[in-house]
């Protein structure tokens, strides 16, 4: 069971759910250290006091908020925990929402709440099912480490996971990035459809879904642990300047298909259509007439 990093409750309407959180992911990521490379001693960050001039214990290390030069308040833990915010204790759900109505790029970081006790089952369980059936989640406001948050509960299979997210405020206009406004043509636009359709998976279940930089770093430190050579990185693929769209696009059906050795039904590629050519005709005259026509239109 991971640590419980935050206990409250959750507040649902009359309805008090005592909960624990715990974190809902972990990280599997090989973590360095710093080392002096001459002789391999590890190099420390320590905290040092402008004022003393030496290094500070974390016994003498609290918080403080700097609110004109020089001027600093300290703030205790204990006076963070005890905010005068009914959500300083509390998770409390503030509305119910389809999913689909929340711009993913607000949904951060997810803890799994935990039933406190026996007390807690049953209306642990009443929120669960009830998120279920109403197909919805529910948005709520807490406060963690000194700030107020809104939070977006769903489940997963038996549980609700909290997910942090982040205010409407802390999110940038896409304007700022100004988006290309180039014009694409339908073709162009099914052919990418096409595309899509033959990536199109179930799941992300497949090695195409593993952490190869993990698995390679691996290697290197083992590599070198062992004095052995190190693996030889295999040879970039240089991308190609695109000069024709839908060949790319085409290309690209091309690999996907057999990367993936499937023979399923998808969209076709559109082809271009050439223009129809007019039909032979018997007689010379009507001939000649538009042979002179076509050369008409191309001179």
């Amino acid at each position: 069971m991971p640590r419980t990093i935050w206990s409250g409750a959750i507040s649902f309407g009359l309805v008090t759910i005592p909960i624990r959180v715990a974190s809902a992911t972990e990280n599997h990521s090989i973590q360095f250290h710093q080392y002096h490379l001459e002789d391999m001693g590890r190099v420390r960050v320590r905290k040092i006091c402008d004022l003393e001039d030496r290094e500070i214990p974390q016994s003498e290390i609290g918080k403080g908020y700097e609110y004109a030069k020089d001027q600093v308040v300290a703030i205790s833990d204990a006076e963070l925990q005890d905010l005068p915010l009914p959500t300083a204790k509390a998770i409390e759900i503030q509305a119910f929402v389809p999913l689909e109505s929340i711009d993913p790029i607000r949904i951060a970081e997810g803890y799994y709440l935990v039933p406190d006790g026996q007390v807690a089952a049953k209306p642990y369980k009443l929120l669960r099912q009830a998120l279920g059936r109403s197909s919805k989640v529910a948005i709520a406001k807490y406060a963690w480490s000194g700030r107020e948050r809104l939070g977006l509960l769903r489940l997963r299979d038996d549980a609700i996971v909290l997910h942090a997210m982040r205010w409407p405020d802390e999110v940038r206009d896409p304007a700022a990035v100004d988006p290309p406004h180039e014009t694409v043509s339908e073709e162009e636009i099914e052919g990418a459809l096409a595309l899509i359709d033959r990536m199109t998976q179930d799941d992300l279940e497949g090695p195409e879904f593993t952490d190869t930089y993990t698995d390679a770093l691996a290697k290197i430190i083992e590599a070198k642990r062992e004095e052995k050579p190190l693996p030889e990185a295999p040879e970039p693929e240089q991308p190609g300047k695109v000069l024709d769209l839908m060949a790319a696009l085409n290309e690209s059906v091309q690999q996907a298909k057999a990367s993936r050795g499937e023979d399923a039904d998808v969209h076709e590629m559109p082809k271009k259509t050439a223009k129809k050519q007019p039909a032979k005709k018997t007689t010379a005259k009507k001939t000649t007439k538009k042979t002179a026509t076509r050369r008409s239109r191309s001179a």
